[in-house]
């Protein structure tokens, strides 16, 4: 090939782009896109499906932010389901379905529970599913005896609230009762949810999260 005959290339670093006058404000943009025709986001980031990328922290950071994440299967499938499940049990603002205890089971049990999921708090069901306490960090912390039983160490006056609540007047009564979790019932009285101030401060840090 002929001296002449090589075409012009450019690098990155060649290219200068020079800002110029907008009629766009940053406050009307829209980034909201879609990833799929049932799957919305809010701003058009995906997180690579990489082992070294995406896994259930990734993943709802992602969320949290407005987008989302794609876990990799480089894993058991039972691992993939486990890193799927952390994810959609996180929800700024609502623990949706949470991880009960019941009355009979020991404190013991509510430990290991408490490691598995790394919660600190879990309403308490008894056989009919019905609500019958609530026992946390604060019921146990003095708790020597692990053999004792839930119910001898929950708090019974549970503060409950229904589903779809206010955000703000579930921060009110959190606040009223000097507590850190309100749960969430349904129309039948059973538990549907739990909120805490955590979740709900979180939820306000993150008004473009990502949720199904």
């Amino acid at each position: 090939m002929a001296q002449g005959d090589i075409p012009e290339a450019l690098t990155f670093d060649d290219v200068l782009l020079l800002p110029a006058e907008s009629a766009v404000l940053p406050a009307g943009v829209d980034t909201q896109t879609r990833l799929t025709n049932s799957i919305p986001l809010n701003i058009p980031l995906v997180s690579a499906a990489m082992d070294t990328v995406t896994e259930s922290n990734m993943a709802i950071a992602m969320a949290q932010a407005g987008g989302i994440g794609v876990i990799h299967r480089n894993m058991s499938v039972e691992a993939q389901a486990a890193e799927v499940y952390r994810v959609k049990r996180f929800e700024a603002g609502l623990v949706l379905d949470p991880v009960t205890i019941s009355p009979d089971s020991t404190i013991s049990e509510l430990r290991a529970v408490k490691s598995q999921h790394g919660f600190s708090g879990f309403p308490v069901i008894d056989d009919s599913g019905a609500l019958v306490g609530i026992i946390t960090n604060r019921d146990i912390r003095f708790v020597s005896d692990d053999s004792v039983k839930v119910s001898t160490m929950m708090t019974t006056e549970v503060v409950t609230v229904p589903e779809h609540v206010d955000p703000e007047i579930a921060k009110k009564l959190l606040h009223q009762h000097r507590i850190e979790k309100l749960i969430v019932i349904d129309d039948e009285g059973r538990c549907a949810g739990m909120m805490t101030v955590r979740d709900i401060q979180r939820s306000r840090d993150n008004p473009k999260s990502c949720k199904d």
